[in-house]
């Protein structure tokens, strides 16, 4: 019921365009979420560098190795609380907008940042001036990828901008943008204070509730915290996530959905997706 597939840069190290997208043929990998900066080393991908003939080139080679980019992975922090910064970023996204719509990708992906120069952890990723920049880029954002008919997919995690099921569905409200659809991962989903697998099923169960109509991919690994409440990302099994209600509704409402799994490596990636054909299964 789940498409496979996996992240480019898990699968082997950066190297040539061309012999990279050659291993995931060869690998049996079909579908993948792509980061070019993390996957190709022969080309330079800042702002500023595309063509329409490098993108055509690039979906070219996608095609003759037979790999459907599902997810091209642009990671922006959109609340940087710098302008330039943030316009920067905000611009880049864009850019990358014009890569899928030549590499035919399913959707450009991103994470929605938290209110900090470095990333960091910060309580002020909570506050209004953080959403409040988190629409204003996105709406810049939206513009574009409804020009140039491309959809935006955009990832919930517990101490991000967007860190609830109910915090998304008002964003998703609010942007109101056909273009926009969400990647779901369970596990960015759940903080320390929400791991009991009853706590676990009700968020995801939320998310179901509010926006499945709007849930289009989904990121599969496991996950620990430290005694600080640090996230911790791991295979499959060896971790402290539940996935029966995420499971329960791929059965019965997302069939053929594409799980594109993290922290699986090209050893692993078989007995990865069997663990969750098994767990769609029961």
């Amino acid at each position: 019921m789940i498409q496979f597939g996996m992240r480019a840069h898990d699968f082997c190290q950066p190297g040539p365009m061309e012999e990279v997208f050659e291993k995931l043929h060869k690998g049996g990998i079909r579908h993948i979420q792509l980061a070019l900066e993390k996957s190709v080393s022969d080309y330079d991908f800042s702002f500023g560098n595309y063509s329409a003939g490098l993108g055509r080139y690039i979906g070219e080679l996608l095609k003759k190795n037979q790999l459907h980019v599902a997810v091209l992975g642009c990671y922006i922090n959109p609340v940087i609380p710098d302008e330039a910064l943030r316009m920067a970023e905000v611009n880049r996204f864009i850019e990358r907008l014009r890569y899928a719509k030549r590499m035919d990708a399913d959707m450009v992906g991103t994470e929605t940042g938290r209110y900090s120069l470095d990333m960091s952890v910060t309580p002020k990723t909570e506050s209004k001036e953080c959403y409040r920049l988190l629409l204003d880029s996105f709406t810049r954002i939206a513009e574009a990828a409804e020009a140039l008919g491309v959809t935006v997919g955009v990832e919930g995690v517990f101490d991000h901008t967007l860190s609830s099921p109910e915090k998304m569905k008002m964003f998703l409200d609010d942007i109101a943008s056909p273009s926009f659809e969400v990647i779901l991962d369970a596990a960015n989903l759940i903080a320390p204070w929400t791991t009991e697998p009853d706590k676990q099923n009700a968020i995801i169960d939320k998310a179901f509730e509010l926006y499945g109509d709007r849930i289009s991919v989904l990121h599969l690994k496991d996950c620990v915290f430290t005694e600080e409440g640090v996230q911790s990302c791991t295979r499959p099994g060896e971790g402290l996530i539940v996935y029966d209600s995420l499971m329960k509704h791929i059965r019965s409402e997302k069939k053929q959905i594409i799980g594109l799994l993290e922290e699986s490596d090209p050893e692993h990636y078989a007995s990865d997706c069997r663990f969750f054909a098994e767990q769609c299964g029961k």
